[in-house]
């Protein structure tokens, strides 16, 4: 049993030690925010899953995988007594991402792996995601910190904003118009 101090440091060396051969992940969600930032909130470590995102040029060969699939099944059951999990793996046309995005992943140097190689999405491109849910309070608390991490301006969102991805599900097209309802509303976080 893999013992760490947080919870996506134990979830990713869990699903390390499963595998055989080399699998890149491109992390997001709070555990993004937690490995990707330095001085992250003492509440992301405490995060119970991981998020990943699959680029569409890896989306079949990681699909035919089934080494990667058995270790994430492994990896799975190993940390279910702990209410852990690796499980949120959506294919990049699933999230908001600018059309870029790809040319501006930040690398992920914690926790050191064999096999893992993690990534985390530019701060512009995790601000989009967290607006996937519209209003969601905590993801809204998210934007501000990685704002105050990142430096990123309204300026820059708002570029963003007009070249973003979305995936073609209503409820998800109208969260972002939600989403600068209230940053209008409450203004950009400093």
């Amino acid at each position: 049993m893999i013992s760490a101090d947080d919870n996506p440091t134990e979830v990713l060396l869990a699903l390390d030690r499963e595998l055989d051969h080399e699998v890149s992940l491109v992390l997001y969600g709070r555990a993004a925010l937690y490995l990707g930032f330095p001085d992250a909130p003492a509440e992301f470590v405490t995060t119970q899953n991981v998020d990943g995102i699959i680029r569409l040029s890896q989306l079949s060969a990681l699909m035919e995988d089934h080494g990667f699939r058995e270790a994430q099944e492994r990896a799975n059951g190993i940390l279910e007594p702990r209410g852990l999990y690796i499980t949120h793996l959506f294919s990049e046309d699933q999230v908001f991402l600018r059309p870029e995005w790809e040319q501006h992943l930040v690398p992920v140097l914690r926790p050191k792996t064999r096999w893992l190689r993690l990534a985390r999405r530019h701060a512009v491109d995790l601000i989009l995601t967290k607006m996937m849910r519209g209003d969601d309070s905590q993801d809204m608390e998210d934007v501000a910190f990685i704002v105050g991490k990142s430096g990123v301006t309204l300026a820059e969102m708002e570029v963003a904003f007009q070249q973003v991805r979305m995936p073609d599900l209503q409820e998800l097209r109208d969260a972002l118009p939600r989403v600068r309802e209230i940053l209008d509303r409450n203004g950009w976080p400093k």
